[in-house]
């Protein structure tokens, strides 16, 4: 998830209910899930680009938002008139009184919950072939179920943009930035045991994208990027003075992954038109760094430990391959047109988590000696057709793809300030594929869509020095695997101040491991869990409805 070109680990306010962007400074936004562009690239899932928008360069103007949960202010203006501008908003909550009208035993009425959040952009042209833009964004949530455990996240981050026209053929974008995500846990349930868990990922980035125009139907992409990661796996330290908690840290993992990639958008006739790109990507493990080897013949384990280094800095090993991305489109006619695409795709960081909900103390772990980079390949294809005179869009789209090296946990494993992590995941197959079936009515009193989508994401741990491979080495569901889901959004505009909108959601409950029975063994009780992912949480179902009344015209009155 790219924000102004920063990288957001953690997208969402209140467990979900909130997006971490501001619908009011948001200018557009775009999600890249079957044909990718070359220009980006480190993720072998999709991208979601999100741009923040410039402020009023002509007068100054400001908005506000009062609500039951949240409110929001946002005000722009000129700095310069017709050169420089600004904007800036903030969105806070007040949400603790919900959690006060939940049932008694859910054992949560005594627990707490909030974030706000911060966005500024300031833009300058300083003639019309050069352009800069300065984008920061602050974001802080804090939540707590028992008053004993409290939990935060932020995210922070902060860039410069410069647009340069070379010529009315050839533009450049410059972009330099800083982003910053980190949480951090607080128990106090025993005063010896009082604990705080730190984790937090600083990156820095710096890119160059170039657009050359060849003519109306050909258009040449090509960039350079570059990305320094510096994490921070873990900081485990007593809380409080009564502690008798033993201070850990793991060690710094530092890495340098970099990118070039050329793009040919290219119309060839009226009816077919081909994007070609190929992206060759470079990650560097850095040092410091202390690490261990083992036996390719075992399982990383402690006790296949063959040698110990300790490095003192410098490349200590590179990854490189490279990306190709392909897609085609033919128009039949003016309103039906088929498009089919492969990406190939590669990503040097990892998330690991043993819960089936998104959970600010999910762990994330850069490629190393150990652990090697994730691979995918995607192949997409769909049929478009438009009907009424342009005024309902159909689309079915299916898809396929493979994963190669996917982390996932052993059973058993220790997840949170493990020093040998490469000792307690593996590394596995994947496969995901799906059809989604949509129609849009974009015009008239009625207008919305209505889309159904089944997919599958399902993982193999087929390694042959598994000794008891995960559901027996064969496919099971990976954590966010939901076969069915459908929507509706529908607007229905009585007249020009009445209107009705109908949003509905479904979707099959997400993947969970449960334990399914207990027994004793030489004096201890122990659980028995059943296959990994073998049950699923409730299905998922929401119906929003609402009435809407637009003011009089007569009140622009009051603005004269």
């Amino acid at each position: 998830i790219l924000y102004n070109d920063a990288t957001i680990y953690n997208p969402t306010h209140l467990f979900g209910l909130f997006s971490a962007f501001n619908p009011d400074i948001v200018r557009d936004m775009e999600l890249y899930k079957s044909s990718i562009p070359a220009k980006y690239g480190g993720r072998i899932s999709s991208v979601l680009e999100i741009n923040s928008r410039e402020g009023n360069k002509k007068e100054f103007k400001g908005s506000a938002s009062l609500g039951l949960l949240t409110s929001r202010l946002t005000l722009e203006g000129p700095i310069a008139k017709e050169k420089s501008s600004f904007i800036i908003g903030g969105r806070a909550t007040y949400s603790d009184w919900i959690l006060k009208k939940l049932p008694e035993k859910s054992g949560y009425r005594d627990g707490n919950a909030g974030f706000y959040d911060l966005n500024a952009t300031l833009t300058h042209m300083f003639d019309a072939r050069n352009s800069i833009y300065f984008n920061g964004y602050y974001s802080q949530d804090r939540f707590r179920f028992e008053e004993t455990e409290l939990y935060k996240y932020r995210n922070t981050n902060a860039s410069v943009k410069w647009r340069h026209i070379f010529t009315p053929k050839v533009t450049g974008v410059f972009a330099l930035g800083y982003d910053h995500y980190d949480y951090k846990t607080e128990n106090t349930t025993d005063a010896s045991m009082h604990y705080a868990l730190k984790f937090a990922i600083n990156q820095v980035f710096a890119k160059g994208d170039f657009k050359w125009f060849l003519n109306d139907n050909h258009t040449f992409n090509f960039g350079i990027n570059t990305l320094s990661y510096n994490l921070e796996p873990g900081d485990y330290s007593p809380y409080g003075n009564e502690s008798l908690v033993v201070h850990d840290r793991l060690q710094q993992e530092k890495a340098l992954e970099s990118a070039f990639y050329f793009g040919d958008q290219w119309n060839i006739t009226p009816q077919l038109s081909v994007d070609l790109g190929i992206r060759y990507s470079i990650y560097n493990v850095l040092g410091p760094r202390k690490y261990n080897l083992y036996d390719p013949n075992y399982l990383p384990s402690l006790t296949t430990v063959s040698e110990t280094k300790d490095e003192p800095g410098g490349i200590l090993k590179t990854y490189h391959g490279p990306e190709f991305r392909a897609s085609a489109r033919y128009a039949f006619s003016g309103d039906l047109s088929v498009k089919a695409g492969i990406n190939t795709m590669r990503q040097y960081i990892h998330k690991i988590s043993n819960t089936s909900i998104m959970s600010p103390t999910d762990t994330w772990k850069l490629t190393d000696m150990n652990i090697k980079p994730q691979k995918g390949v995607q192949i997409a294809a769909g049929l478009y057709k438009n009907f009424a005179s342009n005024t309902i869009e159909a689309s079915l789209e299916t898809y396929y793809k493979t994963m190669d090296d996917y982390l996932d946990y052993r059973n058993g494993a220790q997840l949170l300030m493990n020093h040998h992590i490469e000792t307690d995941v593996l590394t596995t197959k994947g496969r995901a594929y799906g059809v989604e079936l949509m129609f849009k009515k974009t015009q008239g009193k009625l207008n919305g869509w209505v889309s159904y989508s089944y997919s599958r994401t399902q993982l193999r741990q087929d390694d042959k020095r598994i000794p008891l491979p995960v559901n027996k080495g064969d496919w099971y569901s990976a954590d966010f695997d939901k076969p069915h889901e459908f929507k509706f959004i529908g607007n229905y505009k009585f007249t020009h101040r009445y209107s009705l909108s109908l949003n509905c959601e479904y979707t099959t409950g997400r993947p969970i491991t449960l334990p399914v029975s207990k027994y004793e063994y030489v004096g201890g009780q122990y659980v028995y869990y059943s296959d990994r992912n073998k049950y699923r949480v409730p299905d998922y179902f929401r119906m929003d409805m609402a009435f809407n009344i637009e003011p009089s015209h007569r009140l622009t009155l009051l603005t004269h």
